[in-house]
This record gives C-alpha cells, sequence and structure tokens, in this order.
C-alpha cells in the first residue's frame, strides 16, 4: 500500500471524527497530501553523495470558504499530512533540515476547492532516534542517547539514516550508512563507513578509533555514548 492510499485510510477511519465529515465536495486531504508529495519531489536537491534534501515547513494556501470550515480542524489534519510526508521522504530517501510542519493560510483570491502549496527549508530539532529495538543484555556493551539505549550484542552493528541501519538515527546530517561499531571481546572500535560528515570521536574526528567507557561519538548533529557494560 503506498503512502498516500495510508494515508486516505487512516482518513477514512476518522470519519466519525468532526474534522473528517467536514470534507465534502471542497478541498479533498488527498489532494492536499498529493500536492506535498509533488512539492518535495520537484524541490528535492541532491546536497552530498547519497543526501537528497527537501523543504520541511509546507504552507497550504486556502480560499475564504475552505480555509473558514477547515481551520477548526487544522492542528489534526495538519498532522496527519505531516507524518504523510516524513512517510513518502522515508521511501524516497529525503532528509529535512528540521521537523516536518504544515499550516494553513487564507488567500481570499482562491474560489472555494481551489488550493496552493508552498515550502521551505527550516533549520531546526530534529526528532531523537527511535527506542532501543531490544533490551541491553548484561555484561555487554551498549550506546546511549539521552534515556535511549541501543545494545551491540553483534560484532558488527550498523549506525545510520537508511532503513538498514541496526542503529537508525533520524538526523539529516547523518548519513544512510554512516559508522559501525565492531567489537571484539572486550574491545569496541567505531568505523566511519564512508559517510558524509564524518565521525568525531571525543571531539577528534577519525577514520576508525578504539572506544574508551564513556566516549562520546558525534555523528552529524546526534551524539552517542559508548558504555563498555560491567564485563
Amino acid at each position: 500500500m503506498g503512502v498516500l492510499q495510508r494515508f486516505e485510510r487512516r482518513i477514512e477511519e476518522m470519519v466519525n471524527r468532526p474534522f473528517a465529515r467536514a470534507f465534502k465536495a471542497e478541498v479533498q486531504p488527498v489532494e492536499i497530501a498529493s500536492a506535498l508529495q509533488r512539492e518535495c519531489d520537484d524541490r528535492a536537491a541532491i546536497v552530498a553523495r547519497g543526501r537528497t534534501m527537501v523543504p520541511n515547513a509546507f504552507v497550504v494556501e486556502l480560499g475564504d470558504h475552505d480555509h473558514e470550515r477547515l481551520n477548526v480542524y487544522a492542528e489534526a489534519l495538519g498532522s496527519e499530512l505531516a507524518s504523510m510526508v516524513r512517510e513518502h521522504a522515508e521511501e524516497q530517501g529525503y532528509s529535512f533540515l528540521g521537523p516536518v510542519t504544515i499550516t494553513f493560510e487564507q488567500v481570499s483570491e482562491l474560489g472555494t476547492g481551489q488550493f496552493r502549496v508552498r515550502s521551505s527549508a527550516v533549520a531546526g530539532p530534529t526528532e531523537k532516534p527511535a527506542a532501543s529495538p531490544a533490551p541491553r543484555t548484561p555484561g555487554r556493551p551498549w550506546l546511549a542517547f539521552g534515556d535511549t539505549t541501543y545494545p551491540l550484542d553483534g560484532a558488527v552493528t550498523r549506525i545510520g539514516r537508511g532503513a538498514e541501519a541496526d542503529v537508525r538515527l533520524e538526523d539529516p546530517g547523518v548519513s544512510r550508512n554512516h559508522a559501525e561499531v565492531r567489537v571484539d571481546g572486550e574491545a569496541a572500535t567505531v568505523v566511519d563507513a564512508g559517510s558524509t560528515n564524518g565521525v568525531v570521536v571525543d571531539g577528534k574526528r577519525v577514520q576508525q578509533a578504539a572506544l574508551e567507557d564513556g566516549a562520546t561519538i558525534l555523528l552529524g548533529n546526534t551524539t552517542l555514548v559508548f558504555h563498555r557494560g560491567t564485563g
């Protein structure tokens, strides 16, 4: 099922909610969703090898009638549309400079059923990495990001923004395949996997470095802390 189909199904599932019932013959949510996808595709810019940036701040311009009836539900619909944009970006391998935002603006020159989309890239704090996929194994090393932990139970742990990464970071400064942490017995080493922005360990950029307990690893805008474990 594609992104637009998933979005439309979520809207249909909310048919008993007031904002879903508000849409009849005027502007349809799926039309806005499709326009937002096109805006991303049309404005996608390759800024480095394996990294394509797209806008993250979107304004949907609506005529008086559509804006009046939609504005009551703007927060709920905006949240659904932002989720759809993030899903589309993930499928296409796009990156954002900051969080995705959708706002609605009244433009009197537009008639009922008409709308326009404009967008921009606005830097801002990105989402934290996803929660740890598994609990830590006692005696094994791990990485920490705030209260989130990532166990290093395998010989090689891949870190990046791509879906294939073992530790996945939602950070536009992180490459899809950014780095690896290799564990051999009690020794642990971080290796740059050909990233765009490099790997910085304890303030020094490295291609490869042994990790001591408490070492900081900066990848893009995200700092991970390495913990050796207890034995």
